[in-house]
């Protein structure tokens, strides 16, 4: 097998991270070639006019129509199907580390790097997402789909580093101005509330679906809504009804465009279904006693057990309660820091009747 060359492929934004990513390996006698995605509106001038300011090779992938026919699609045809969905989940394996992967063969870069903030390690052959330093920015959560065989390749320089290091660096190398930059935490293809994302990318969605009902966990009608759509598990903003006493979204039932309200509590659980998951290592899923979940971004890990169920679905139990259990995000399970795979958090329709026949199994 042929040695490495030290020729990397980075995935440019322009931004603050990609920008140190390139930075941070030319120091460490990497030879970078730069490519950007445009993939909605955008274009790649910050990122062109940087690569040659660095001095390295740089190329524009216009991945516009598959970005749209591949991620834009699937986020809209989940919150039809009253599911949350979290593009970057999507994205990564299906889009952008394909592309990356794609483009690395093409122009003979045996690396990819991107400035996510997080880390590799390798244990017992298998290769490992590891939380960045940086609590806040870290993006391990956004990365349990993509595959051994591309993490073999990759390199995340960013890490170690916290995001005030990062544009200390920068600033520290003459990138002053770019240290500066603020950074956006939305969705790279919405500005603004999804729900008008989806009216201008549907215009028939209103008409095709209208409104329907709110209703009690008794089934009694409270009142109208917009579009069982434009709700999401957990709400409790933006429902424009009142009930004299706050509510909450608990259940979507899109084939009856109804959306079921209570409070708090009714959002507790101790159990919860996921599907479609992707594990480094099932074993040590399976039998990790200081095992944790993140059921959506930013949250907090909550300490659980994991069951297999004869459908292929896995059985989640909390050991502590766990609030807004949301179909379409994603479930990843940690080791420490170290993530051990995922899974999309299916309907928990039938919950009851598996967790009486099998939380034993669990406990």
């Amino acid at each position: 097998m042929r040695e490495r060359s030290k020729r990397v492929l980075v995935g440019m934004s322009g931004g603050i991270d990609s920008t140190a990513t390139c930075l941070m390996l030319m120091e460490k006698g990497y030879e970078i070639v730069g490519v950007t995605m445009r993939v909605w509106g955008d274009e790649p001038h910050d990122a062109a006019e940087l690569a040659v300011r660095m001095g390295i090779e740089h190329f524009v992938a216009d991945e516009r129509t598959p970005f749209k026919d591949t991620i834009v699609k699937n986020f809209i045809d989940e919150y039809r199907q009253g599911r949350t969905p979290n593009p970057c989940v999507m994205c990564n394996p299906l889009f952008k580390f394909r592309v990356l992967t794609e483009w690395a063969d093409r122009l003979n870069c045996d690396w990819i790097a991107t400035g996510h903030y997080s880390r590799l390690e390798e244990h017992g052959g298998r290769i490992y997402i590891v939380a960045g330093d940086d609590e806040k920015k870290d993006q391990s959560y956004f990365l349990w789909q993509v595959g051994q065989e591309v993490f073999r390749r990759c390199i995340f320089p960013l890490g170690d580093y916290t995001k005030s290091e990062v544009r200390e660096y920068l600033a520290a190398r003459g990138y002053e101005a770019k240290s500066k930059e603020s950074e956006s935490m939305e969705v790279c293809f919405i500005k603004g509330d999804y729900r008008d994302f989806l009216r201008e990318q549907c215009p028939e969605i209103d008409r095709e679906i209208g409104p329907g009902w709110f209703v009690s966990s008794e089934g009694v009608k409270l009142g109208q809504h917009k579009g069982a759509p434009y709700y999401t598990i957990g709400q409790r903003k933006g429902l424009d009804i009142a009930l004299g006493k706050p509510a909450y979204v608990l259940k979507i039932n899109p084939e009856k465009n109804t959306v079921m309200l209570g409070d708090a509590d009714q959002l507790k659980t101790e159990y919860m279904l996921v599907e479609r998951d992707k594990l480094v290592n099932e074993e040590e899923l399976f039998g990790c006693d200081n095992l944790t979940v993140r059921i959506r971004y930013r949250s907090r890990p909550l300490p659980c057990r994991v069951k297999r169920l004869e459908d292929g679905r896995l059985l989640v139990r909390f050991l502590e309660s766990a609030s807004a259990i949301a179909p379409g995000q994603s479930a990843v399970f940690y080791n420490g820091k170290r993530v051990l795979g995922g899974a999309f958090i299916a309907s928990q329709r039938g919950i009851g009747l598996v967790i009486q026949t099998l939380a034993s199994d669990i406990k």
